[in-house]
């Protein structure tokens, strides 16, 4: 028996039509041609406008009748057209009075908000005509890709070691000897690196499509052009963003960028994509209307009474994320990235804006947050919140977690970078140290609640951290104006580059400590791209409009910093070797396995007796190995002895069980190779009593 829907009911010149189906948005295959569906709740009528690919003009304009439109969607099915080879866009006919916050205008043609591919920004850094009438173009995708049984990995959050990169950056410079610089596809060609650094987790910067050519202007300075290079700026949700992929100009991004996620989880690494969704590239009442603005602007903006924007996120305007219509593009969106693409988690920017209403106040109970936490589709998936935002709200501890969201910990940032450089107290940075009981325990978070980092796209490189006072974002045409000033950095004696053997030193040292700080800390760690390699930008703590060396990673530093790589490396492989630093569960200050020994205890210079007063610089602590995962399975006893005090300073170590020995396995204060051991190789510290630290250095040693 005959399918009926696969006859067309009405025409429009030559195409057959048929009334659509609303669900799901978006353009969809289905018998015998395409399902177009639109939502807006003010708009009078609306035409579905098609072009041949990259075409000038239209060919074909076909307007929704009356009768395909239920509730506020209009719906559609159009016969017989040449998928493979159209883009399509709307018009929205309605109301234009922007006090009242609508912004409808027939004459502009508008990007589909649930287009999987969007033409007109195909290859990286090509002038697109500002004069074509359609700049950013809705396609339609195929989901036919072969994932071989491939599926998220589920590695558990305790035992994930992120690393933070740029697409583009990361295989940009001439150096990386890829055969597609700056591509999804140059990636897979850089595995093997992954997987001898030992990280297991890669985070992506934004891949959404945006517009690079956004705000761009030549440089005062240089003259270069600045661009919109980090891409925080959201043209369409569902699309990857065709200038990162090597495929991009034959419309191929959905499968590189497919083949990317197989090839890393095949290699055990998951994929994080970092998204943004608390504002668009339309900007405020000055932007473009590519998307939103022209299809329902009073329903996806946060708009003040008098219809200008709310701008809670530093760039324009706000998404009204708590609206339910918007809820559920974010909703569509993440679940068609975990089921389609295989992506393992996501980290929200600025998600405190997530949790406010439409007029910016902070919801008890937000949700889209709850939503997310709670969708079946998205079970397994991590959840990671950037838990500020630029109007103010900072939620560090207190995110609505919903016993799922993992938080950006700015709180161990700061505390961290402050006692490196002897300005903190050893009460913050044990906290960090233990994965921030004092902000999650409470509300029976467990330290993979905190993800530790030091240093991150935005921001100081862990070089520059140590390098430079000051930021210095001239290169920025901003009269260094952007950008944070409160970096807790410290230059160890001269801004910037220097030749002073003692100041290179002491930064080379700070770095190690940096790293095995983060690396012994309970939570997840995080690691900042080239910081392993020891890569500046010149003390510029901003770079988010530069496709230049400033943002492209030197692989020549690889051989020149051959010893800070194998530090890092090495620090990896000790995390990942002793699951006493991996807890799913905070310390509970006590033994509760019988061994003799508190899970954890903190020391001092004194073995068992800690200082704790606020000009103290010193701190040790021991873990029990036999309380790792909460006892479920044994490791070695770990002493981690921290001095950041300038002088040199006599650590007395705490006593082991009478079979055990100490063996030393980092020492900051030595140069390498003895600045730190592979795993298993360690050697037997002589005095079995004490050791002597020197001034701003570490001593990790093992107990077996």
């Amino acid at each position: 028996m005959e399918r009926i829907d696969i006859h067309p009911t009405h025409k429009h010149g030559d195409f057959k039509l048929r009334v659509g189906r609303p669900m799901p948005f978006g353009a969809s295959l289905v018998p015998g041609g395409v399902n177009f569906s639109v939502f807006s709740s003010y708009a009078t009528s609306c035409t579905l406008v098609l072009f041949k690919r990259h075409a000038k003009e239209p060919f074909a304009e076909i307007p929704f009748p009356d009768e395909f439109r239920i509730g506020n969607v209009f719906s559609m099915t159009v016969f017989d057209i040449d998928y493979e080879n159209i883009e399509y866009g709307y018009r929205m006919d309605g109301p234009f009075n922007p006090q009242a916050g609508h912004y409808f205008d027939k004459t502009k043609i508008l990007l589909d908000p649930y287009a999987k591919i969007i033409g007109g920004r195909d290859i990286w850094g090509v002038t697109p005509d500002w004069n074509d009438i359609y700049q950013h173009r809705s396609r339609i995708s195929f989901d036919d890709f072969d994932w071989e049984n491939d599926r998220p990995l589920e590695i558990p959050p305790e035992d994930q070691v992120i690393y933070e990169m740029h697409v583009r950056s990361f295989t940009r410079h001439p150096s990386s000897g890829v055969k597609h610089p700056g591509t999804f596809a140059a990636i897979r060609e850089k595995i093997s690196y992954f997987k001898e650094l030992g990280v297991n987790a890669i985070e992506l910067m934004p891949i959404y499509e945006f517009d690079e050519f956004e705000h761009s202007h030549p440089s005062p300075i240089t003259g270069e052009l600045l661009v919109n290079y980090w891409g925080y700026s959201t043209v369409g949700f569902f699309a990857p963003k065709a200038g990162y992929a090597a495929t991009g100009k034959l419309g191929m991004q959905v499968d590189e960028v497919k083949a990317l996620v197989k090839e890393l989880h095949k290699n055990g690494l998951e994929v994080i994509l970092d998204v943004v969704f608390n504002h668009t590239a339309e900007g405020d009442q000055r932007g473009p209307t590519i998307s939103f603005r022209g299809l329902d602007n009073k329903t996806y903006y946060m708009l003040t009474p008098e219809g200008y924007y709310f701008n809670f996120s530093g760039c324009g305007n706000t998404l009204n994320c708590n609206n339910p219509i918007v809820r559920n593009i974010v909703l569509d969106c993440l679940r068609y990235w975990a089921s389609e693409y295989h992506i393992d988690g996501f980290r929200f920017d600025l998600a405190a804006i997530l949790g406010r209403d439409a007029w910016g106040f902070p919801l008890s109970n937000p949700p889209l947050l709850e939503t997310l936490a709670f969708d079946p589709i998205l079970a397994k998936c991590k959840l990671i919140a950037e838990a500020w935002d630029a109007g103010g709200l900072y939620q560090v501890g207190s995110f609505p977690a919903y016993g799922r969201w993992a938080e950006w910990n700015g709180k161990y940032r700061d505390s961290i970078r402050k006692f490196l450089k002897g300005d903190g107290t050893v009460g913050d940075a044990a906290q960090c140290l233990q994965g921030s009981p004092n902000l999650y325990a409470q509300q029976g978070r467990g330290p993979a609640t905190s993800i530790n980092f030091i240093t991150a796209h935005d921001g100081f490189t862990l070089a520059d951290l140590v390098s430079y006072n000051e930021k210095h974002n001239e290169a920025n045409g901003e009269n260094n104006n952007d950008g944070g000033n409160d970096n807790d950095s410290w230059n160890c004696g001269a801004e910037g580059w220097t030749d002073d053997s003692g100041i290179n030193a002491l930064r080379s040292r700070q770095m190690r400590n940096a790293i095995a700080m983060l690396m012994v800390s309970q939570g997840v760690p995080m690691l900042l791209m080239g910081d392993e390699l020891g890569r500046s930008q010149n003390g510029n703590n901003n770079t988010y409009c530069h496709d230049n060396k400033l943002n492209w990673l030197d692989w020549d530093l690889l051989k020149t910093n051959a010893s800070l790589f194998r530090f890092v490396k090495n620090s990896i492989a000790f995390r990942n070797a002793h699951p006493v630093l991996r807890n799913k569960y905070h310390f509970q200050n006590r033994d509760y396995v019988g061994s003799g020994y508190a899970d954890i205890t903190w020391h001092g210079t004194q073995a068992w007796n800690a200082d704790w007063s606020p000009s103290c610089r010193t701190i040790a602590f021991l873990l029990c190995g036999k309380h790792a995962k909460a006892g479920s399975v044994e490791d070695n006893y770990i002493y981690v002895a921290i001095n950041m005090h300038w002088e040199a300073q006599w650590f007395e170590i705490p006593g082991l069980p009478e079979q055990l020995r100490w063996h030393i396995s980092v020492n900051t204060g030595c140069t390498s190779p003895d600045d730190i051991w592979e795993p298993g190789t360690e050697p037997k510290l002589e005095n079995q009593h004490g050791i002597l630290l020197g001034n701003r250095s570490i001593v990790i040693l093992v107990g077996k």
